[in-house]
C-alpha cells in the first residue's frame, strides 16, 4: 500500500515537473518567434518603405502602444528620461529650482521655489525666457526648455529674460544646482495642542523629515494631536510608508503584504522600530489623488484603528512596479504585485470600469465587494481605494472661476498687482479688497474674457447630431431656449461666483510673496476637511468613539 503511495506521488511530482518545463520552453519559443517577427519587420520597413524613418520613435510609440494594453502604470523610459526616474524616487535634480509652463507661445516661470536658485537670483512668476545660454527659445515646447534648465551641479548657466514693466530684456547668470524638494510641505500648529503637516510625496527622505517635523511641533507646542495630509499625494517608496507607520505602532506591526506572479515579489513589510509617537491622536486627510504609499499609509491606519480618516475616498492604485535595466540605458517601471493591507484587502480597484476620467475611483456597488474587518471589528471593504472614516467630499461646482484658471488670467493679473504692490499682508491676514475684485472683473472685460462651459459644449454636439437626423426642426423652440439659458451671462456669474474667484486670484497672489508655503497657509483658513478634524479631535468631537464603535 505505501508502494503505491510512494509511486503514485513520484509520478505526480515527475509528470507536474515535466509540464512545468514544456510551459517555460512553450513561452520561450513564442517569444523568439515573436521578437524575429518584429526584428524582421522592422528591417524590412527601413529597406523598402517610401520615407526616412525615425527608428528611436518607431520603436518606442511600439513599445507604449504594447504596454498601455497591461495597465496604467507599466511604461518604458528611455536612457533621456533617467533624470525623471531620480526625481522621482529622491525628489532631487540639477538646476534652477522653478517650474515653468507654457503660455501663449511663449514659456515663462510659473512657480520659483523658495530658497531656490531661480528665486534667489531674482527671477520671479511671469518672467518669459528668450533665451538659455544663448539658444533662443522660440518655437522650444516645454519639455525642450526644461531639459536645458537642469544640468550638472555647479555648472553656469545664462538667461535672458523679458519681465512686465521693464523696457529692456534682463540677463541673469547663476549656477545650477542640486535641488531637492522637501516631501514636508508645510507643518504648523493649527490649534491649541494639535500640530499640521502636509506630506507631498514619498520619496527617500519622506519620514525623516516627517519625524523632524513633527519633532519640532511636539517640542515646541506640545503637542497631542496630529493631522497629517496627504491628499494629492501621488505616492513613491512603499519603505517610506511603512516607517510612518511604525512612528505611529508596536515594531513588528504588519503594514502591508504583496503578491504577485513571481513568488520573489510576495513579501510583508513591517514597522522597524519602536514608535516615537504611540500616544499621538492622528487624523489623516485623504482625497482621490491620494495614490499607491498614500493609500498604503491610510489603510494601515484604519484598519489598525490607529487613527481617523477624513475625506475623499483614494485614488485605488494598489498596484507595485519595480524599475529593471532594459539596456542602453532605458528602463521598464513594470507592475509585479499587488497591495494588500492588515485586513486583508486589497487596495487596487477590482477593475477600470469604475473609474472617474482622473483614473481614480468611482463608485463601486456593495454587490461587487467584500467585507473585511478592523483590529477591533469595524467594518470595511475593498473595491479599490480607501472610504474614509469620515466623507468630506469636495461639493464645489465647476463654475467661471475655473474657466478664469483655465485662461491664466488670475496668473497675468497676479504679475501686474505685484508691480503695483511692493509688499502684503501675511498668508495668515491678507484679504482683496472690493477695489481689488472690482479691478479684476475690468481686467477681464478688457481682456474680452469669456467661455464656453462643458454643458454648452455637449448641446452643441447634440444639436449637430439632431441636425444630421432632422431633429433640430421638430424640436426647435425647446433647443432655442435650453441654448439661451446655456450661454454664460458674465457680469451674473462674475458676482454670483465671488467667493470661488476671490480665493483663486488671492492663491496666485499670495504665491508671489510667500511662495508655496504661504499658499498652503492661506488655503487652510477656509479647508473644510481640516475644519472637520479640528471639531473631531476637540475633547467630546468622538475621535476616540469614531476608533471604538463597530460598523
Amino acid at each position: 500500500m505505501r508502494k503505491n503511495i510512494y509511486f503514485a506521488l513520484l509520478l505526480f511530482f515527475v509528470t507536474t515537473s515535466f509540464q512545468d518545463v514544456f510551459a517555460a520552453k512553450e513561452r520561450s519559443f513564442r517569444i523568439s518567434k515573436n521578437l524575429s517577427i518584429y526584428n524582421t519587420l522592422l528591417r524590412e520597413l527601413d529597406l523598402f518603405y517610401v520615407d526616412t524613418l525615425d527608428y528611436d520613435k518607431i520603436v518606442k510609440n511600439s513599445i507604449d502602444e504594447m504596454l498601455i494594453k497591461l495597465d496604467p502604470y507599466t511604461m518604458y523610459m528611455p536612457e533621456e528620461e533617467t533624470d525623471d526616474l531620480k526625481f522621482m524616487t529622491t525628489g532631487e535634480y540639477a538646476g534652477i529650482g522653478a517650474m515653468i509652463m507654457k503660455k501663449d507661445k511663449d514659456i515663462c516661470i510659473s512657480e520659483p521655489y523658495e530658497g531656490m536658485p531661480a528665486q534667489r537670483n531674482d527671477l520671479r512668476a511671469g518672467d518669459i525666457i528668450l533665451e538659455i545660454d544663448g539658444k533662443k527659445t522660440d518655437g522650444m515646447l516645454v519639455g525642450d526648455v526644461s531639459a536645458r534648465l537642469k544640468g550638472i551641479p555647479n555648472t553656469p548657466i545664462k538667461l535672458k529674460i523679458k519681465r512686465l514693466g521693464e523696457r529692456k530684456p534682463l540677463d541673469k547668470e547663476f549656477l545650477r544646482e542640486k535641488i531637492q524638494v522637501n516631501p514636508v510641505g508645510y507643518s504648523a500648529l493649527v490649534a491649541d495642542k494639535v500640530g499640521y503637516v502636509l506630506l507631498n510625496e514619498f520619496t527617500d527622505r519622506a519620514a525623516i523629515e516627517l519625524s523632524l517635523a513633527v519633532n519640532e511641533l511636539v517640542k515646541t507646542h506640545q503637542i497631542e494631536s496630529l493631522v497629517l495630509d496627504i491628499r494629492n499625494n501621488g505616492g513613491g517608496l512603499i519603505d517610506e510608508a511603512v516607517k510612518i507607520v511604525g512612528y505611529f505602532l508596536p515594531k513588528g506591526t504588519a503594514v502591508v503584504t504583496t503578491k504577485g506572479k513571481n513568488k520573489d515579489a510576495d513579501r510583508t513589510y513591517k514597522t522597524p522600530l519602536e514608535p516615537i509617537y504611540p500616544q499621538l491622536k492622528l487624523v489623516v486627510l485623504t482625497n482621490r489623488s491620494s495614490a499607491s504609499a498614500s493609500e498604503i499609509l491610510a489603510g494601515a491606519v484604519q484598519d489598525l484603528d490607529r487613527g481617523v480618516i477624513i475625506g475623499e475616498r483614494t485614488f485605488g492604485k494598489g498596484l507595485v512596479q519595480n524599475i529593471r535595466p532594459v539596456g542602453y540605458g532605458g528602463h521598464l517601471k513594470v507592475t509585479t504585485a499587488k497591495y494588500y493591507i492588515p485586513s486583508g484587502r486589497c487596495i487596487q480597484a477590482l477593475d477600470y470600469s469604475h473609474r472617474n476620467e482622473d483614473g481614480s475611483v468611482g463608485r463601486v456597488p456593495d454587490s461587487l465587494t467584500t467585507e473585511f474587518t478592523t483590529l477591533k471589528g469595524r467594518k470595511v471593504r475593498d473595491g479599490g481605494g480607501i472610504v474614509p472614516d469620515t466623507i468630506a467630499v469636495d461639493e464645489r461646482k465647476l463654475n467661471i472661476a475655473y474657466y478664469i484658471y483655465a485662461q491664466n488670467l488670475y496668473f497675468d493679473f497676479a504679475t501686474q498687482y505685484v508691480q503695483k504692490h511692493p509688499k502684503i499682508a501675511s498668508p495668515a491676514d491678507f484679504n482683496l479688497s472690493s477695489d481689488d475684485y472690482k479691478l479684476f472683473t475690468d481686467y477681464l472685460l478688457e481682456k474680452k474674457f469669456t467661455y464656453t462651459s462643458q454643458t454648452e459644449k455637449y448641446f452643441n454636439e447634440l444639436l449637430e447630431t439632431s441636425h444630421f437626423e432632422g431633429l433640430d426642426s421638430i424640436a426647435k423652440t425647446e433647443f432655442a431656449a435650453l441654448k439661451a439659458k446655456l450661454v454664460p451671462d458674465i457680469n451674473k456669474s462674475l458676482a454670483e461666483n465671488k467667493i470661488d474667484i476671490l480665493d483663486l486670484l488671492s492663491l496666485e497672489i499670495i504665491k508671489r510673496y510667500y511662495f508655496q508655503k504661504g499658499e498652503i497657509q492661506y488655503a487652510l483658513r477656509t479647508d473644510e476637511n481640516l475644519k472637520i478634524a479640528l471639531e473631531m479631535l476637540k475633547p467630546a468631537g468622538g475621535y476616540l468613539k469614531m476608533l471604538e464603535k463597530k460598523k
